[in-house]
């Protein structure tokens, strides 16, 4: 296929027309490049696009009546793209189903979803043992026999790919679930049409590109920052089952990976695999993704020889911020025209932030507000089959993100935590996230999490669960020290608790789940260190909390 031969469907970042992610798909058919690679196979983009045909010749003929909803519930491979792919152009909707999800929750996201047909593999029957699921009769194996006679004998689906709407649904994604039960993200055919060509543009994708997908793709994140822009630029997707650290900088180099999606932690992780001289002797150009420390991303960068981009961004689609070159650390970037920083019981803007000598926030009651997007409502698509949590997020023609920031006076953004991460010790409100980037400085920790736990009086108590370096111990009075040293360390910020953990609970996709870190409080069976006296120490807790 002659290199620009897809450009005039896929060149323009805001096309005249919505274009489907159905009709990118389609303009793969002839590409005789390479499009997908796992393990020590490989696949041309045409045969990508046969084999997608054919999954979507089964998923046609066992279409039922109702919704045509088809649950993947597989592990990073061939089998999943080419389903995902092949219900594109089929024009019937996909449900990521999360493999940590157990029992009747696991049984509640199939049947809340409708899905009239589930695509999975052996190793995860397990998971399905004794669920008495509406599409019980309708699950495929891929692995199977009988799967691969289904295969041989169904003829597949003709080509196309530009009869289906914009509208139409594409893909269900059930949110993280960090602060409340999962909702099913709706994203039509259009929308990641659009994400995909965006990302093309704003990228400077090429054919010659290959994209590393190994974050888990029942997640938004693969499927928008890594699949999508691989069928919109032509490059070679290629799959790992599961992410590996150790692997990581092996797989690069075998092969030729330039641009990595990631969200959570995966920088940090790999980071922590020793290193070696030669490390940023590497083809890869670019590690795009969110929610990566800011350490992290400025040791990636140096270590690997790559340019990383770490943006913040929603599910639903609404809000992102962008690191713009002078972003200062700690800083998520800027946002586009329309989003705000706005006071959910005033309905005002957010007055910009005010810090002293030192850096220390000195009006976060008033900066600290909502990240609402008051221009962006048609960008979000909204909750599958639940009105209430699609109104709670649609409120005054506002898109509210249930996430809190604040401004500086130049316009950069900062995180302040989820709706559910203020703290109020003392009279005084303030947010997680601000004390966590400043916990996270002490250099014997490697993770940290903070959240509030109640006074026996009234109000709230600092918290912080850590995660400790390798080979590294708690030292209370190094500790101690290191908070006295601090010049921004708000006056209400040093932690009550310091519980010491072997890991935090974390989703499918690395972002840490505080509720049952709240729930535990002090009464667990790490170790709790709690703080004394003026100037504060630490002391190992024994039994019941002291009093102040």
């Amino acid at each position: 296929m002659p290199e620009d031969a897809s450009q005039p469907l896929l060149a323009d970042d805001r096309p005249g027309r919505p274009i489907t992610f159905a009709e990118l798909v389609a303009a793969r058919a002839d590409d005789d490049r390479p499009g997908l690679r796992f393990e020590d196979r490989s696949w041309s983009w045409r045969e990508v696009v046969a084999e997608a045909r054919r999954r979507a010749g089964i998923a046609r003929d066992l279409r039922r009546p109702g919704p045509w909803h088809i649950g993947l519930f597989l592990e990073n491979t061939p089998e999943h793209l080419f389903w995902l792919l092949g219900a594109a152009l089929a024009g019937a909707t996909v449900v990521g189903v999360n493999p940590t999800r157990r029992g009747a929750e696991l049984a509640r996201d199939i049947d809340f979803t409708d899905c009239g047909l589930l695509v999975t593999e052996t190793g995860r029957h397990g998971l399905l043992d004794g669920l008495a699921l509406n599409c019980r009769d309708r699950i495929l194996t891929v692995d199977s026999g009988e799967y691969a006679e289904a295969l041989a004998g169904t003829a597949p689906l003709a080509p196309g790919g530009d009869g289906i709407a914009p509208g139409a649904y594409f893909s269900l994604i059930f949110t993280s679930g960090t602060t409340s039960a999962p909702k099913a993200v709706i994203c039509s055919q259009g929308r990641l049409g659009r994400i995909a060509l965006q990302q093309r543009q704003r990228r400077g994708l090429r054919p010659d590109d290959v994209f590393y997908v190994v974050m888990p793709m029942f997640h938004s994140n693969a499927i928008m920052a890594g699949i999508a822009p691989a069928v919109a630029s032509g490059g070679c997707v290629v799959l790992r089952r599961r992410f590996s650290a150790s692997a990581f900088l092996p797989d690069v180099r075998k092969y030729g990976v330039t641009f990595f999606n990631y969200v959570g932690k995966p920088l940090n992780y790999i980071l922590a695999v020793p290193e070696k001289p030669d490390d940023a002797d590497n083809p890869l150009r670019i590690a795009f993704g969110n929610e990566a420390a800011d350490r992290d991303i400025e040791e990636f960068t140096r270590r690997f020889g790559c340019t990383v981009i770490d943006s913040y961004g929603s599910s639903e689609g609404e809000v992102r911020l962008n690191r713009v070159p002078g972003t200062p650390p700690g800083s998520l970037g800027v946002a586009e025209a329309g989003t705000v920083v706005v006071d959910p019981e005033t309905l005002r803007e957010c007055p910009r932030a005010e810090f002293d000598e030192a850096g220390v926030l000195l009006n976060a009651d008033e900066a600290i507000g909502e990240i609402v997007n008051t221009v962006g409502v048609a960008a979000f698509e909204g909750y599958y089959k639940n009105p209430e949590a699609t109104v709670a997020r649609v409120r005054n023609g506002w898109v509210w993100s249930g996430d809190l920031a604040y401004r500086d006076a130049a316009g950069f953004w900062y995180f302040a935590g989820r709706n559910g991460d203020w703290l109020r010790v003392d009279g005084e409100n303030f947010a997680a996230a601000p004390v966590e980037r400043l916990l996270a400085r002490f250099e014997a920790f490697a993770d940290v999490a903070v959240y509030a736990v109640p006074d026996p009086v009234v109000g709230d108590q600092v918290m912080a669960a850590v995660v400790l370096a390798d080979g590294r111990a708690f030292d209370p009075e190094s500790f101690a020290g290191f908070l006295a040293r601090q010049p921004d360390l708000g006056t209400k910020w040093a932690p009550r608790y310091v519980r010491i953990t072997g890991e935090l609970p974390r989703t499918a996709t690395s972002k840490v789940v505080k509720r049952p870190l709240r729930d535990e409080g002090w009464h667990t069976a790490d170790p709790v260190f709690v703080r004394h006296g003026t100037p504060p120490s630490y002391r190992r807790l024994e039994s019941a909390p002291p009093e102040q």
